[in-house]
């Protein structure tokens, strides 16, 4: 159990809902945190920024009982508090919606929320007319309808993050840590939930917000804790900072700009005097792809965007043979081309990327270095490819070394990576086999600042080396990177963006099928 006992020290002033003093963290010879302190008041939103690795997630971890921190302590309501494990958390007010949402596939929406609320009725047996009825209020408090009885398995992303959002509020959390909640969401979706953190403020609800979306911070928070190598850089007011001083204190210097490819290439049409590498005619697997035609040239990088749910992720599934398209046909590399399963697709050049990193991309209890080899492995020809240890580990370091990849050891766990790392490490496997065409989906999503520009020069130079790239994203400002960008709506690819007419208002506009003010002419293809 959480035990509370009164602070007689001489710094004891209850100032905040919630204060984290001095705490401390090493893994090994490692230090994760270095006396670092941040304070959540009742009724406010505290965001916690820094490049992944900096710390923000080993904090999160000890607050929620599932690390011990080495030094410091935890205060609630100006009384020190000892937070053992996850149920003495729960029992303290304290509720977390990690990005990983933990949250059981196979049971329902109802049975998800449930979980960790109320007290066993007559005989041990939960009330579930009252948990039904308390779920449902939540819902309506929320903004989401999402019948009680689906399998969590069934739902989107997004959808999942409010199930979890909704399991807090049915344990009447006093503090919600959300890690990335953003970070599927469709613009619409993030506004509900500013609604949503503008009413638990109102009722007194700290919140500590962790996000690498910088506009967005700045945007919902009061203040800003940047953390960096472990240790607390400063407290900002959000209201009296902006976005490139709030990059600069994250990175330790500045940012360079992002520039469009426009701005990159001399000549804006030199992708259309290359060869077509991939040509898409007719592509429908219904009702998510509907009859999608496009070409991808070499050397060329070809944005699709769309909101949540336009048929984006199914699209890269059909290009890599994940799944089986019903019509249509595709041509790589000028001979016909028809992937049974993603094995398929990587023998044949094309690689995807996929946008959930940790269930579908990694191998979370292996080592970096196998993680890295994976998909060469299942690239090649022959077996006897698995069975060079030596040249493997050199590649991988290799790679590590490319894309920067932080970790102690190429022998090093997967698990025991930041998320940006992680999802180089990713990148790096794909990259590795050399394909002709990279499909990534959402390749930036959770990863800091840094990180992101080290990813999009990773783009732009395989692109200038000839390989094609497909960037499927939701943040249309990292599309600026592209040389045109595909929209899709309803799981028809509905408009095409040159880079000279790239705007995000633009783009934001076509995916809601608001484009009259544009004088834009839709066109479907048949």
């Amino acid at each position: 159990m959480a035990t509370s006992e009164t602070d007689t020290g001489a710094d004891a002033t209850p100032a905040g809902l919630l204060q984290m003093r001095g705490i401390s963290k090493s893994f090994g010879g490692s230090r994760a945190l270095d006396g670092v302190s941040i304070e959540v008041e009742s009724g406010s939103v505290h965001a916690l920024c820094g490049a992944n690795g900096a710390g923000k997630s080993t904090l999160v971890k000890i607050l929620a009982g599932l690390e011990r921190a080495d030094e410091g302590e935890i205060l609630l309501d100006g009384r020190r508090v000892e937070v053992d494990n996850p149920r003495d958390a729960a029992d303290l007010g304290l509720s977390f919606i990690h990005q990983e949402l933990n949250l059981v596939p196979k049971f329902s929406v109802l049975q998800n929320m449930a979980m960790g609320s109320g007290d066993p009725g007559r005989f041990g047996i939960l009330d579930l007319r009252r948990l039904r009825r308390e779920a449902r209020a939540v819902q309506e408090r929320l903004g989401f309808d999402i019948p009680l009885d689906v399998q969590v398995e069934q739902l989107s992303v997004s959808d999942r993050w409010m199930v979890s959002l909704g399991r807090s509020l049915m344990r009447d959390a006093r503090f919600i840590a959300m890690d990335e909640p953003t970070a599927s969401f469709t613009d619409e979706e993030a506004n509900r939930l500013m609604s949503v953190i503008e009413e638990l403020t109102s009722e007194g609800v700290g919140i500590l917000y962790i996000s690498h979306r910088l506009d967005e911070v700045l945007e919902v928070s009061d203040r800003i804790t940047v953390f960096r190598n472990g240790q607390k850089v400063t407290t900002l007011e959000s209201s009296q900072t902006d976005r490139q001083e709030l990059t600069t204190q994250i990175v330790g210097r500045e940012v360079e700009k992002l520039v469009s490819r426009l701005e990159a290439e001399a000549d804006e049409s030199v992708a259309e005097t290359r060869p077509v590498r991939l040509q898409v005619r007719a592509l429908t697997r219904a009702p998510r792809v509907l009859q999608a035609s496009f070409d991808v040239h070499e050397g060329e990088i070809v944005g699709i965007a769309g909101l949540v749910g336009a048929g984006r992720t199914e699209l890269a599934r059909l290009l890599i043979g994940a799944d089986r398209a019903t019509g249509g046909t595709m041509v790589f590399n000028d001979a016909p081309y028809a992937p049974k399963s993603p094995h398929d697709a990587l023998r044949a050049g094309i690689a995807l990327v996929p946008e959930e990193r940790r269930s579908q991309g990694l191998v979370l209890t292996d080592t970096v270095e196998n993680n890295l080899a994976m998909a060469e492995h299942g690239a090649a020809a022959s077996m006897r490819a698995r069975f060079r240890p030596k040249s493997s580990r050199a590649a991988g370091q290799a790679l590590m070394e490319r894309f920067s990849v932080k970790a102690r050891s190429i022998r090093d766990s997967a698990h025991h990576l930041s998320g940006g790392n992680q999802q180089k490490v990713v990148v790096g496997k794909y990259v590795r086999t050399n394909p002709g065409l990279l499909v990534l989906d959402e390749p930036t999503v959770g990863v800091d600042v840094g990180a992101r520009a080290e990813i999009y020069r990773i783009i732009t130079g395989l692109a200038s080396e000839g390989t094609s790239v497909l960037v499927i994203s939701s943040d249309f400002e990292e599309l600026a990177i592209c040389d045109r960008v595909l929209v899709m709506r309803a799981g028809r690819l509905i408009a095409e963006v040159p880079a000279s007419e790239f705007d995000e208002d633009h783009l934001t506009a076509l995916c809601f099928g608001s484009t009259e003010s544009f004088g834009t002419t839709e066109t479907e293809t048949a």
